[in-house]
């Protein structure tokens, strides 16, 4: 349940927009990219959210028709346009985006009456984001679904704090405050894992969350590799290197082989191992949804770099 828009990329790398001749447009939103990257790896997966009544929603519907994502709860406003998100390409860490959207983005127009409650919590794995909650009525709506979800299956917050989405961090830590008792993981950077809980380091900030009820705690360290803690397991698995094309997409590749680990009963030594990988596949491409590894795809990449992520 989230972000949906239209991701517009330059064919031409280490250039600014003003000096790019041509595009190439793909599926984006955080959250709809996790439900590609799961079906990519062969679960069924659906997505909340909502596009602006124009050709660029109809293309969202088609994308993820063609990636197997039921779109059944997606649905339109009303003249409000679809998100257009152009990005600058400099690897290996400068990714600069621009949004082209409405005062609000149609996904965050998603209400606490649209939603499918019976099917919220039939879920075997719930996915939301901090950007939901950063306007009304999309942060009722999803304090609804996870207060429905409360014993139902696995919850997963990705604590994608986004300035612009908010006035300021405060802001987001009062609300993000009022979800983690609903929430089964969560994961984040050390910066996003600041804003949510006031923490920084990795294990403070686990430790953090962990208290306030999450289950499992989820810390991106970026070249130290990622914590995670369940219990009394504390594991770091190390990234593996990649020759970075386009960053942007490989978060959402992480979080889809998260939710692969988590429905396979995965170790969480494997499942972190296998979240790396694909999120260093799909950070070797430009684009991000149709990027996103198949299970044989992923398998064949792990076999190549075995020893690297463990």
């Amino acid at each position: 349940m989230g972000r949906v828009g239209v991701d517009v990329y330059p064919n031409q790398v280490g250039v600014g927009l003003e000096d790019v001749s041509t595009f190439t447009k793909f599926l984006g939103g955080s959250s709809t990219n996790v439900a590609v990257a799961a079906a990519r790896l062969g679960h069924r997966a659906a997505t909340i959210t909502r596009t602006g009544g124009d050709p660029f929603g109809k293309f969202v519907h088609q994308a993820l028709q063609g990636f197997g994502v039921d779109d059944t709860w997606v649905t339109s406003v009303p003249d409000v346009p679809t998100p257009v998100v152009f990005c600058e390409i400099f690897p290996p860490d400068d990714f600069p985006l621009y949004f082209y959207r409405g005062e609000k983005a149609p996904d965050l127009h998603i209400s606490p009456d649209e939603l499918d409650y019976d099917a919220i919590r039939a879920a075997d794995i719930f996915w939301v984001t901090v950007t939901g909650l950063s306007q009304e009525p999309s942060r009722e709506a999803h304090q609804a679904a996870l207060e429905a979800r409360a014993g139902h299956g696995t919850t997963i917050i990705d604590l994608d704090y986004r300035p612009m989405f908010w006035d300021n961090a405060d802001a987001a830590t009062a609300q993000i405050s009022k979800v983690l008792p609903y929430v089964t993981v969560a994961l984040g950077n050390k910066q996003e894992c600041e804003v949510a809980i006031g923490e920084t380091e990795p294990h403070a900030a686990a430790k953090a969350l962990r208290d306030a009820g999450v289950d499992l705690a989820i810390v991106k360290q970026g070249p130290a590799g990622v914590l995670g803690v369940r219990g009394d397991e504390s594991v770091v698995v190390p990234p593996v290197p990649v020759d970075v094309v386009n960053g942007l997409g490989a978060g959402d590749a992480f979080g889809g082989a998260l939710v692969h680990g988590l429905l396979t009963n995965a170790s969480l030594q494997d499942m972190l191992a296998t979240a790396n990988a694909a999120g260093s596949f799909v950070a070797g491409q430009m684009s991000c949804a149709d990027a996103m590894p198949t299970a044989d795809q992923l398998s064949a990449y792990m076999k190549n770099n075995q020893g690297v992520a463990r």
